[in-house]
C-alpha cells in the first residue's frame, strides 16, 4: 500500500488530521516540516529568515524524496511543498494525494496571531494570490476533502477514499 499525503494551504490542518489519520489506519506519521526543524536544530522561520526559501524549498523535496522511497505512511506536507508540480507528480507516483481546501477567510482565522509563518509577514492580497496560485496545483490530488470540517470527519472522508483506491488495485 502506498503513503497518503496530506497537501494544502498553511492552516489547512495537514499536521493534525495527519496524526489522527496514521493512527487509524496503523501507519506511521511523518510531518515534513518537522523533520526539516529537526534536521536543522532550528526553527523553520529561522531557515526562511537566515537562508531564505530557494533552500527551504530545496530540503523539503529532499525529504519529501526520502519519504516517497517509503511505504505505508501519512504524510503533512508543507503548504509549499503540495503547491510544485513536480512535487505533486512524486507524491501521486507513490501514493493517494489528498487536498484539505479550506476557505482562505477560514484559514486566516485559524491563523491569526501565528508569527511562526514566515509567508504570513505578507499583506493580505500577496497572501490572497498565493492562496490562488497554489490551489491551481492543489487540485490535481486524487481526493479533495473539505477540510473545513471537524478533524474526524475529515479522517473518515479520507479512510474511504484511502480503501476504496487500494481495494481496487
Amino acid at each position: 500500500m502506498g503513503n497518503v499525503y496530506l497537501v494544502g494551504f498553511m492552516g489547512s490542518g495537514k499536521s493534525t488530521v495527519g496524526r489522527l489519520l496514521a493512527e487509524r489506519l496503523g501507519m506511521a506519521f511523518v510531518d515534513i516540516d518537522s523533520v526539516i526543524e529537526e534536521r536543522e536544530g532550528t526553527a523553520i522561520s529561522d531557515i526562511f529568515a537566515t537562508k531564505g526559501e530557494k533552500y527551504f524549498r530545496s530540503l523539503e523535496r529532499k525529504v519529501l524524496e526520502e519519504v516517497a522511497g517509503k511505504e505505508g505512511l501519512v504524510v503533512s506536507t508543507g503548504g509549499g511543498l503540495g503547491a510544485d508540480r513536480e512535487n505533486m507528480d512524486l507524491m501521486k507516483r507513490t501514493g493517494l494525494v489528498v487536498w484539505l481546501d479550506v476557505p482562505l477567510f477560514l484559514l486566516m482565522e485559524r491563523l491569526k496571531g501565528d508569527d511562526t509563518r514566515p509567508l504570513l509577514r505578507q499583506p493580505v492580497d500577496r497572501l490572497e494570490e498565493l492562496y490562488r496560485k497554489r490551489k491551481e496545483v492543489y487540485r490535481l490530488a486524487d481526493l479533495k476533502v473539505d477540510g473545513s470540517k471537524p478533524a474526524e470527519k475529515v479522517v473518515q472522508e479520507i479512510v474511504d477514499g484511502y480503501l476504496h483506491r487500494y481495494r481496487h488495485r
